[in-house]
């Protein structure tokens, strides 16, 4: 085993490294080996049809004497030794062409294997250059539909796709970080005020905590939208039972406060809507869309919630009271943090919930609708395709 290891390694030192090389050495190879079978194949049957010499054995002589009593022996004596020079010059010539043929068709093969290997030379400089700065570049490959023009299409998904990634993460860490700098700012102005007092009171000290504690929260909920939202975006491995009437009922509980100080009426028709997914983020995602309904409503106004099965798989809607929110702005609210001016008269939403609910719904293979009602609100449905 020692012996054979440093051959193994000159034998991979001295084997080409490059495709065009080996595809090369490989067609002349495969010449080679079918030249010479053809070549072998080619001298038997010439040699074959040629009349044999006598043999020196008497025995044999006589056996040939008997096969050739038809034939004029003495002339075809005469011709053997003339034959046998023509046998050697055709397999000399042949030789000579099939080393000069193999030759060629390496260089044919040098030349076909560079025009077939072109398409993924692109695709490798294509790759080299890209980089966060440069996913704008496409192949755009042209030609007959084979195996490189659909791995040239497939890399051009991959670049937009990365495009799309990199451009939307860029987006949401400038407004991340810009939503985040807010609370931050509202508290040290209200640390930085009540300080800068000569002698603060003990009710502003009071009213400084309860700003400082307004903001804590609002960075805190914004923080567990941002986790909420990236684990979203990584898709999802488990797959669990759930019922999302079960959950729709669960998160109109966890919103009793804001219905309660809205004096919102709430309508509900539940009908068993059981499915599969990851549990966890399905719970989120409804949780997010109720308190999106209750949050951006209005005082004396209406939820509507509705759950069911349908042809296509299981549903969940929910529709709410409000401004009237025009059609060309809808798709924008499912963007992080977009907020629609006027919707609300609050501001303890973060933007993230529309965007939470959409990440979910797509790693679900979910659909999910909005649309603005005439009256005012907006009516969102997501349908969950049957397992």
């Amino acid at each position: 085993m020692t012996r054979a290891a440093p051959r193994l390694r000159w034998i991979r030192r001295c084997w080409p490294q490059k495709v065009r090389t080996r595809l090369t050495l490989l067609y002349a190879v495969l010449f080679f080996a079918a030249g010479s079978a053809l070549l072998g194949l080619t001298y038997a049957l010439v040699a074959s049809s040629l009349p044999a010499q006598p043999a020196a054995n008497p025995k044999a002589g006589q056996e040939q004497a008997k096969l050739l009593q038809q034939c004029d022996q003495e002339r075809a004596r005469a011709c053997e030794p003339e034959l046998a020079p023509a046998l050697n010059e055709l397999l000399v010539f042949s030789l000579v062409g099939l080393g000069a043929m193999t030759v060629i068709s390496a260089g044919l093969g040098w030349v076909v294997s560079g025009r077939v290997l072109r398409p993924v030379r692109v695709i490798t400089e294509t790759a080299r250059r890209a980089s966060e700065q440069h996913l704008g570049e496409r192949l755009a490959l042209t030609g007959p539909r084979d195996e490189l023009k659909e791995l040239a299409d497939t890399f051009d998904s991959m670049l937009e796709r990365l495009d799309q990634a990199f451009t939307a993460q860029r987006r949401f860490v400038a407004n991340a970080s810009h939503e985040l700098r807010t609370p931050l700012t509202v508290m040290r102005t209200a640390i930085d005020v009540t300080l800068a007092k000569p002698h603060p009171t003990e009710q502003q000290l009071k009213d400084m905590a309860a700003r400082v504690r307004r903001s804590i929260d609002r960075a805190e909920a914004m923080i567990g939208a941002l986790l909420t939202l990236a684990a979203a975006d990584q898709g999802h491995d488990s797959s669990e039972f759930i019922d999302l009437a079960t959950s729709a009922e669960d998160a109109i509980d966890a919103a009793a406060a804001g219905i309660e100080r809205l004096g919102l009426r709430v309508d509900t028709e539940l009908e068993p809507a059981e499915t599969t997914g990851d549990q966890l983020l399905l719970e989120q995602m409804i949780g997010n869309l109720v308190d999106n309904a209750v949050l951006h409503n209005e005082p004396g106004g209406w939820v509507r919630l509705r759950t069911g099965a349908c042809d296509a798989g299981v549903y969940f809607q929910v529709a709410n009271s409000g401004p009237v929110i025009p059609d060309e702005v809808v798709p924008t609210l499912f963007e992080p943090f977009r907020r629609l001016e006027g919707r609300t008269g609050r501001s303890d939403g973060v933007g993230l919930g529309l965007s939470i609910a959409q990440s979910v719904a797509t790693v679900h293979g979910a659909a999910v609708s909005a649309r603005g009602q005439p009256d005012g609100g907006l009516d969102i449905s997501v349908v969950i395709p049957r397992s």
